[in-house]
């Protein structure tokens, strides 16, 4: 498919997942990867998770495979005809020529897939015909893989064997001069439940067209290869949503969910911690003695998305003094940098403090629907861009997935020595926001930004957020 926009999204996810089941593989282009020109939302996580994430997480959802370049797509189906997604991203490269393998291997890396170098059994096999391999992340036969029975003895031991996923088999100017020695081992391979690919460089006419005619995936550039073989190896059988509608929160929605105090209401009515807060009309009301400090003030208004920046935010408030005298420096602020915001109080919320902040979102895309993200939180979220997408609702095992693909989060992994973080308290809030999926009144966007993770075991707790309904 080559796809401008999607316009009918249940249609033609419902049309790929039967595709699927009749062992028919789906590969897309998506023209316009880009959010020029679209309007963003409001949220961070419209910014980092809306058009080209969103349609990912489609693809992804609907066991559509994904291609980056227009020329992969005119040449990657024999690679996928009637074989099904397999788990592992490792991938060993077989040449005979050391630099037309490293343009592919390059590229390869780049996309993150793992290179794995010549196993012991392929080093054993070729040995006994005389062949002793090098190191490194190439199955290098430069200087013999010419011989027929060489190169099928090492194409048939990386097929047959356990050490990668996908092979890619890249033949020289040989198979210019030679076709009916080079490529005919890759003819006759038989690739079982691996991926194999054929790039011949320079571009040998005839040997192509004798792969094309075996039925064997060939390239004509190194980035079409690599791209197509990193499109197999992320390609995964449609899912299911998962998750069931949230508890009634209909009423909470409709009554004041625009301001940060509304959205905590539902939020917490979803299960997810909120930070102790109370709420100030104005600079003379009292303020509860019983108040631990710190606390940030803020203000309350369904027309300020961001309060950093029109001023109505302060930190590291110390007193009750203090207190009244934020809420007037915030009232005059905002007063001078949104004066057509409407003010609906200001919330004294108690500063809490945690392993790192992160962002929890949820929006409905206009192309692909409700989906769920989760990534670096934050006031620089939206720099970072670091975030996983899915299909929303999504349980709990998903949002697991989900946080292991954020690069940001491994501290919360427990990387290099760091305390670990509630990583199922996370993924449990994660999945619980992804529930407005199936809410009514229906909701556009939801976010809380940052969500503050504990210790294990020790739990989350949000300390802002925003819901805007559809």
């Amino acid at each position: 498919m080559f796809l401008e926009g999607i316009r009918d999204a249940e249609a033609l996810g419902e049309a790929a997942r039967r595709a699927h089941e009749a062992g028919k593989p789906v590969i897309a282009y998506k023209f316009g990867r880009s959010n020029a020109g679209r309007q963003l939302a409001q949220s961070h996580s419209g910014a980092i998770a809306g058009g080209d994430r969103s349609v990912g997480a489609y693809f992804r959802h609907h066991g559509i495979l994904r291609v980056d370049m227009l020329e992969t797509l005119f040449e990657m189906a024999p690679l996928v005809g009637g074989r099904r997604p397999v788990r592992g991203r490792r991938v060993s490269v077989v040449t005979t020529t050391g630099g037309g393998a490293a343009t592919v291997a390059d590229r390869l890396g780049a996309l993150g897939l793992d290179l794995v170098g010549p196993g012991d059994a392929l080093r054993e096999r070729l040995s006994a015909l005389g062949v002793e391999l090098g190191g490194g992340p190439l199955v290098d036969l430069t200087m013999a893989g010419t011989r027929k029975e060489v190169y099928a003895a090492a194409l048939e031991t990386l097929l047959e064997g356990d050490d990668c996923d996908a092979v890619v088999a890249v033949v020289g100017s040989s198979g210019q001069f030679h076709p009916e020695l080079a490529v005919a081992p890759i003819v006759e391979a038989d690739p079982g439940g691996k991926f194999l690919a054929a790039f011949i460089a320079p571009e040998a006419p005839e040997s192509l067209r004798r792969l094309t005619a075996a039925g064997k995936a060939c390239f004509r550039t190194p980035e079409a290869c690599a791209d197509a073989v990193h499109a197999a190896l992320a390609w995964r059988p449609p899912t299911r949503i998962a998750g069931t509608a949230p508890p009634n929160i209909g009423a909470l929605l409709r009554e004041d969910a625009g301001d940060e105090r509304g959205a905590s209401r539902v939020f917490a009515a979803l299960g997810v911690e909120q930070a102790r807060s109370v709420v100030l009309p104005n600079a003379d009301d009292p303020v509860p003695a019983d108040l631990p400090y710190p606390v940030a003030v803020k203000v309350l208004s369904p027309d300020i998305a961001h309060k950093a920046d029109v001023g109505g935010i302060q930190l590291g408030v110390g007193n009750a003094d203090e207190i009244r005298g934020a809420v007037v420096d915030i009232q005059t602020a905002v007063e001078e940098t949104a004066p057509q915001a409407r003010i609906n109080g200001y919330l004294v919320q108690v500063m809490e403090t945690g392993l790192q902040e992160v962002l929890v979102g949820f929006r409905r895309d206009p192309e692909v629907g409700p989906v769920a993200g989760v990534g670096v939180g934050g006031a620089l979220a939206e720099i970072y861009g670091d975030v996983a997408v899915r299909l929303a609702p999504v349980d709990a095992a998903t949002a697991r997935e989900m946080i292991d693909e954020v690069k940001g989060l491994a501290p919360l992994r427990g990387y290099r020595g760091a305390p670990k973080g509630d990583l199922d308290a996370l993924a449990q809030a994660v999945a619980a926001l992804s529930t407005l999926a199936l809410s009514e009144p229906a909701v556009a966007e939801a976010e809380i930004n940052p969500l503050l993770v504990h210790r294990e075991g020790e739990g989350v707790v949000a300390v802002d957020g925003l819901i805007r309904l559809a």
